[in-house]
């Protein structure tokens, strides 16, 4: 049990920082403390900076991606191939893919995945948008990649059903990504490979089952 702290701002600070994911009360503490040693300027600025996040942020319209206005710098982008949408959980994952420099596609971000034990079904997600996208937006192939656990198979495999009377091409990242791994933390090099080596959603499908 830790001992009370010397005052009730403090811990209140500390409780609140605490409730970060991956932040326990020690870091917490360590934080808040050394904001305490930071002027008011200083102090002023973090403040300032999370609250006009909170307030200001948007997401794309055409693709959910965080942005700050209402398309976002990659849909906005007329060099990157708009045929070409690669469907990914959250900002985490097209910031990773980004980094591995193979991709040149637009993005679709679900904002989850279907998990029925959280209570995430497919209403839940982004997944009709990306439906109406295929459908009036001249693409031509999906790029599922999603992360290699059970919950981003079923996700995977629902969207293909939902996508498959379309006549384009699905496919899936290759499985360098170990199964059962988030695609954040894969490194860049198995990524990059991943995504230039994918294959047909229906042979992934297949292989899967035998």
């Amino acid at each position: 049990m830790n001992p009370p702290l010397p005052s009730v701002l403090l811990e209140n600070a500390v409780n609140e920082f605490a409730k970060l994911p991956g932040i326990g009360k020690k870091t917490a503490l360590r934080l808040v403390l050394y904001l305490l040693r930071q002027d008011g300027m200083t102090v002023d600025g973090f403040a300032s900076a999370i609250l006009t996040l909170k307030q200001e942020v948007k997401y794309c319209s055409s693709c959910h991606n965080i942005s700050d206005s209402v398309i976002c710098n990659l849909c906005a982008d007329q060099s990157r191939d708009s045929s070409l949408v690669c469907v990914v959980e959250n900002i985490k994952d097209v910031m990773a893919i980004e980094n591995t420099v193979q991709f040149k596609g637009k993005y679709h971000v679900l904002g989850g995945i279907i998990s029925p034990i959280d209570g995430i079904g497919p209403s839940d997600l982004e997944i009709a948008s990306l439906i109406e996208r295929v459908k009036s937006a001249g693409v031509k192939e999906v790029i599922m990649a999603l992360s290699a656990t059970m919950e981003g198979d079923t996700t995977n495999f629902y969207i293909y059903r939902k996508l498959e009377p379309f006549n384009i091409k699905i496919s899936i990242i290759a499985r360098g990504v170990a199964i059962g791994n988030e695609l954040e933390y894969t490194d860049e090099v198995t990524l990059g490979r991943s995504i230039l080596n994918r294959m047909p959603f229906d042979e992934s499908y297949k292989l899967n089952q035998k």
